[in-house]
């Protein structure tokens, strides 16, 4: 029989469909499937070579154009230019050589969770293999703390218990037993299998291995990692697209330029072909990418001093844009550990404080919970372990909750005793029972699943008491009943045990949400962005957590068997109005961000396990766990948090928005002062003028400020209420509305400007260089105040602040200063450039001609902010 769903079939029938038997394979019989089915490990994908690899790096409209203009600037032997050029190129190569191939990274670090080695049956023989060597219809015999090295169907199972949080994301250790399950079982509900990859807490098993190398359930991940089509920023699309036909655009225009001035104007062609190519290396915007990159670089130190470390330059853009936060709940949210949050005995019910797993805190109201405390410490086989001030657990989390919850108790202290026997918890019997011999006698304790407790003791209100389970159940906590009975015998009777203890209480546990978790989503509501939850957990505990962390709609649940009845149409409806989703895979994971995505959302992915690593590389900024997250799951992510707070995001969020800022003041000073320099050129080859700059000059303007004035944008602050606006849409252009106007307003006040000063020189009767140099000189100086204003694209300009500016920019201004007295009254230079001094009072005039552009584009700026109001 086909063995598609080992979960839901009779060991015997999963033995019968492998031909396999209780004494395992023969050797022979082993390698033979081993050469069919091949080695136990995750295949590699076929990757290219590191020259290739590089290569491709080039492949890119923006590096043409830049090649292109290093050829030009070669051409007219502007070495400078062409190195500085040539360097950006470079540069862009080898970060995007760094970046590549993050899939195989992803894929190899799932690689590594598989199993080295292997305990297993050979001809009724146990031995110790490979781990690559184990093949469908080996028998694996498991204990605590062996990592699962395939996947196995249970043959048999003593009180066992797997950590599956990297594979479901439940918090807990999840009870294993041999008796099938439902064929449309979720991942997380298949008891009776143990999957590849997860770690066996407790107990004890034998299994059989039915899925191994890419046909289990992790290696299906990792085909469905590589197989998901990373999805490049809006910014990057938008660029790429806009440097395409820009570029497009000033090559035509400069060729019809260059026909003109020669067929119309009868300009010589060799003087009028440089002048044709400093026009268009002035309209080419080369410095940008270089401005954009170090942009990113700032971004990178700022997130980082956030605790948020940035694996790919682009992510920093697409986190500041994101409209929707799906995040994972366990280690997310929350901080992985368990805690006892509330108790009830015979006096009432207990409210639990106090973080992670120290001993330390308050029950409140006070009372005399001692008894129920004793038990939780004694009937218990884990331990707390203080390390550099944190307090670890070491064995089952729940038991190290109880353990916390009896120091805080009891002050501190274990209690002493002996013990002399003991029940491990088995799924059968669904309890554990302890025979302690102490300062009060000697006492059987038992804890276990209320409604088994429950029926073991005498005396109660049982129909009371399993109301008050289901009431702290339906609240997200896992609920454990405790008992004690005295005792004169040195062993435990199981069967004596029925019907004759005496109730202590119901202990409810929780993996809580961290404290500033809360704030984190707040203050990402507050900022337009959607918080939604995503996790294998089941729906109350989701539900209980959305809840207390303040998600917009936590009553409504979907859960991965929800999803799976809707087509994708409907999911795209669906998920917009549900905030929490349960019990989900990694195929659920990537359906909702996918359909998220569809709706024209820029969505953010958090995570830690395996299981989110498809999904965190789909999502337009993939954000995982640094602490405790897998390394599947960081090499998948475009930002790793190095602290596991979900509070880091929203600074991360607020970073992105001031890199996004500062990336579009970049754009928006550089498209219209090149716009501006392009027109003043070629309005004087149209109209039959000298040229008010020439050549050289166009480029020394391009050398000393296009890079220099720029990058001083990239070290702006964050603006005034930046976390205030809502997220920008993922299909906003890059160049709206607003920028094209500024763009076109600018580069005619650029003209005008210039021609004006360039003019009232010639009609002094100056020599046409020193008019020129006039012109240039004119040119920066509204460049400078050009900078001033786009520093608050926002808001005003004309505040204290605002003119006070940053070091950087009064730096950037004096070294462009220093520059432009140099080449403007140093003899050497203006040999170089065809300059000529400028008068005093000339020079005045040039500034205050700045001062009144200023105060143009700032009176048209605040009309138009008051229009939006």
């Amino acid at each position: 029989m086909p063995l598609t769903t080992p979960h839901s079939a009779t060991p015997e029938d999963c033995l019968a469909a492998l031909d396999a038997g209780l004494d395992g394979l023969s050797g022979a019989e082993a390698a033979h499937r081993l050469s069919v089915h091949g080695p136990n490990r995750l295949p590699e994908s076929a990757g290219r070579g590191p020259l290739l690899r590089f290569l491709t790096q080039f492949h890119n409209i923006l590096i043409y154009v830049l090649l292109g203009a290093a050829t030009v600037t070669a051409f007219l032997q502007h070495w400078v230019d062409t190195g500085v050029i040539l360097a950006v190129v470079v540069a862009n190569a080898v970060i995007g050589f760094i970046q590549e191939g993050k899939a195989e990274a992803a894929m190899a670090a799932i690689r590594n969770m598989l199993a080295p080695h292997a305990a297993v049956l050979r001809d009724g023989v146990r031995v110790t293999v490979d781990g690559a060597d184990l093949v469908p219809g080996d028998l694996v015999l498991l204990e605590a703390g062996d990592k699962v090295p395939a996947d196995l169907r249970l043959l048999e199972a003593r009180g066992l218990a797997a950590q599956e949080a990297v594979l479901t994301g439940e918090s807990v250790p999840v009870d294993k037993a041999v008796a099938a399950v439902a064929a449309d079982a979720a991942l997380g509900d298949r008891r009776s299998m143990l999957w590849s990859g997860t770690l066996v807490t407790q107990g004890t098993a034998r299994g059989l291995v039915v899925a191994t190398a890419g046909r289990t359930e992790i290696g299906r991940i990792g085909k469905l990692l590589a197989d998901v089509e990373q999805l490049t920023t809006p910014l990057v699309t938008q660029m790429d697209h806009f440097a395409r036909w820009l570029s497009f655009l000033i090559l035509l225009l400069s060729a019809l330029l260059l026909a003109y001035g020669y067929f119309v104007g009868q300009h010589p062609f060799g003087t009028l072909f440089m002048t044709v190519v400093g026009v268009a290396v002035a309209a080419i915007p080369e410095g940008l990418p270089a401005v954009m990159s170090i942009t990113l670089a700032i971004g990178v130190q700022a997130m980082a001093r956030r605790n948020a470390i940035v694996r790919r330059l682009p992510a920093i853009e697409a986190i500041g844009s994101v409209s929707v936060i799906c995040t994972d709940k366990t280690g997310t949210l929350t901080r992985n550990e368990m805690v006892v949050a509330a108790v009830e005995t015979l006096e009432g019910r207990f409210a639990v404080s106090g973080e992670g797993y120290a001993p330390q805190g308050a029950i409140s109201p006070p009372g005399d919970l001692s008894p129920l405390a004793r038990a939780a410490a004694l009937c218990n086989d884990a331990h707390l372990v203080c390390r550099d001030g944190d307090w670890i657990v070491e064995g089952d989390p729940m038991e190290g909750a109880l353990l916390a919850f009896a120091g805080k108790v009891l002050g501190g202290h274990r209690p002493a005793s002996h013990r002399l026997d003991a029940i491990p918890f088995d799924s059968r019997h669904r309890f554990m029972a302890v025979l302690s011999d102490g300062p009060t006698g000697r006492l059987v304790h038992v804890k276990g699943a209320p409604e088994r407790v429950l029926g073991m003791c005498a005396d109660i209100d049982h129909g009371h008491w399993h109301m008050c389970a289901e009431a702290m159940a339906s609240q997200g906590l896992r609920v454990l009943a405790l008992a004690e009975r005295p005792e004169t015998q040195g062993t435990i009777d199981p069967t004596s045990l029925e019907g004759g203890l005496r109730f202590l209480g119901l202990v409810g546990l929780i993996d809580p949400p961290r404290p500033e978790a809360i704030a984190a989503v707040a203050e990402c509501r507050a900022a337009g962005i959607r918080v939604k939850m995503i996790t294998g957990d089941h729906a109350g505990t989701a539900a209980a957590i959305a809840a207390q962390i303040g998600l917009e709609n936590p009553n409504r649940v979907l859960t991965g068997r929800d999803l799976e009845r809707l087509d994708d149409a409907q999911l795209a409806l669906e998920v917009a109005g549900v905030d929490v989703f349960a019990r989900t895979s990694p195929e659920h994971k990537l359906r909702l961000v996918t359909a998220l995505q569809a709706n024209g959302l820029s969505v953010a992915m958090t995570g830690d396990g395996v299981n989110d690593a498809p999904a965190l590389k789909r999502a337009d900024a993939g954000i995982a766990m640094g602490r405790n997250g897998s390394e599947a799951a960081k090499e998948a992510a475009d930002l790793v948090l190095a602290d596991d707070n979900f509070a880091s995001i929203a600074a991360a969020v607020r970073e992105g928005r001031t890199v996004y800022d500062n990336l579009k003041k970049v754009i928006s000073w550089t498209l219209p002062t090149n716009a501006g320099e392009a027109m003043v050129v070629t309005l004087a080859l149209l109209v039959g003028l000298a040229l008010p700059v020439t050549a050289v000059q166009i480029l020394w303007i391009n050398l000393t400020t296009s890079v220099t004035l720029g990058l001083a944008l990239a070290f702006e602050p964050t603006e005034a209420g930046t976390m205030a606006r809502p997220p920008r849409l993922r299909s906003a252009p890059l160049l709206s509305g607003t920028l094209v106007w500024h763009v076109v307003l600018v580069a005619l006040l650029f003209c005008g400007a210039t021609f004006s000063i360039f003019s009232y020189a010639l009609d002094r009767g100056y020599p046409l260089a020193l008019a020129q140099t006039m012109a240039m000189n004119m040119i920066v100086v509204l460049e400078i105040f050009h900078l001033f204003f786009i520093r608050n694209i926002h808001g005003t300009s004309l505040t204290w602040k605002a003119v006070r500016g940053t070091r950087v920019v009064w730096i950037v201004i004096a070294i462009i200063t220093v520059a432009q007295f140099a080449v403007t009254y140093l003899a050497p230079l203006q040999m170089l450039l065809g300059t000529r001094p400028v008068p005093l009072l000339d020079g005045l005039l040039i500034i205050a001609v700045g001062v009144c552009f200023f105060a143009v584009i700032e009176i048209e700026k605040q009309i138009r902010l008051g229009l939006r109001r």
